[in-house]
């Protein structure tokens, strides 16, 4: 019989990290009532994303329930499962949406939040699929309905939510027009299948549109000239808040243009919701993963005693994701 866990609260050591200015966790437990959990030595790798930074410097609030230890995603091995799970079993492969807690070496898991590790990928580099992929799917196609033949602008194509989203969109046909922050990231997102890359310093990219989809981690002052630049019937996904948290809108130009506008997060929706995204993720961007439509992007991986410095590199140059590894499981 396999082992079956009851995902009771469990010990929390914890590891004092002064870089970081706050102490991780080593065991994460969500309290989950039913899920598949991935213990011990099992969890292989994390990845840093930027709500990990916002976390740490008191900008980003923890969700309800979540885990007060950063990492939202991370790759490993289940050891056990919780009583009514069926469809996961000890030693399965597994990489996983979190809501918190991944820089750890062992995870409780909600099941619905489990996908399996793409044919021919390792699963360090797992550890860097869940949360960009769950956040592109669940914005550029099912919020904003992405289609063939249309227009796609992503701010930050060079991050990990970017080079995603480029790939995506390509792989599904849309024209991609991203913006960067020099010509090193504007010729490596142009080989991810970027039709066009916009250097943010020396360019505007409201001059380059119309957009009838776009994704913006940028927030702030970017508002109007996003609304500015859409289609008509165009939507705008804003999923971050990079600069700052209010703006000005013309509204008469958001009506006549009939185009919508979104803002969206994906760590605090419910359970149910994130088991509906990671579905339609296995089901519509592993395929393009394993027929290598899609790459997984990584600029460095680093051992996770090393968070601080990962940090670091997050917030200067970089391209793609920055993953996080236990070096006795890797």
């Amino acid at each position: 019989m396999p082992a079956r866990h009851p995902l009771r609260p469990a010990p929390e050591p914890c590891v004092a990290t002064p870089a970081l200015g706050a102490r991780v966790r080593l065991w994460a437990d969500l309290s989950a009532a039913s899920g598949a959990l991935a213990t011990g030595r099992d969890v292989v790798a994390s990845a840093v994303n930027r709500a990990d930074v916002a976390q740490r410097m008191g900008r980003y609030p923890v969700p309800p329930g979540a885990s007060p230890y950063p990492g939202l995603e991370v790759s490993g091995q289940i050891s056990a499962i919780g009583e009514d799970v069926t469809q996961w079993q000890p030693g399965d492969h597994v990489c996983a949406l979190l809501a918190g807690g991944g820089y750890a070496q062992k995870v409780a898991v909600p099941a619905g939040q489990l996908l399996t590790v793409p044919q021919g990928i390792s699963l360090v580099e797992a550890a860097a699929l869940p949360e960009a992929t769950a956040t592109v799917w669940s914005n550029v196609f099912m919020t904003a309905g992405l289609k063939a033949g249309e227009t796609f602008l992503v701010h930050g194509g060079a991050g990990g939510i970017g080079t995603m989203a480029i790939q995506i969109a390509k792989a599904r046909g849309a024209r991609v027009v991203t913006t960067v922050g020099g010509p090193e990231q504007a010729a490596r997102v142009r080989d991810l299948g970027a039709d066009l890359a916009i250097n943010y310093h020396t360019d505007d990219f409201a001059e380059h549109g119309p957009y009838d989809v776009i994704l913006d981690i940028v927030g702030g002052h970017y508002l109007q000239r996003n609304v500015s630049s859409l289609a008509p019937d165009g939507r705008l996904v804003i999923i971050g808040l990079q600069n700052g948290l209010e703006a000005e809108l013309n509204l008469a130009e958001l009506i006549f243009k009939r185009a919508s506008v979104h803002g969206t997060t994906l760590r605090s929706r419910p359970t149910g919701q994130k088991a509906a995204i990671v579905a339609e993720v296995q089901d519509h961007v592993w395929p393009l993963i394993e027929n290598e439509s899609v790459q997984v992007v990584i600029d460095q991986t680093l051992p996770m005693s090393e968070a601080a410095e990962a940090h670091r590199i997050l917030g200067a140059h970089h391209i793609g994701k920055i993953v996080l590894v236990n070096p006795d499981t890797a």
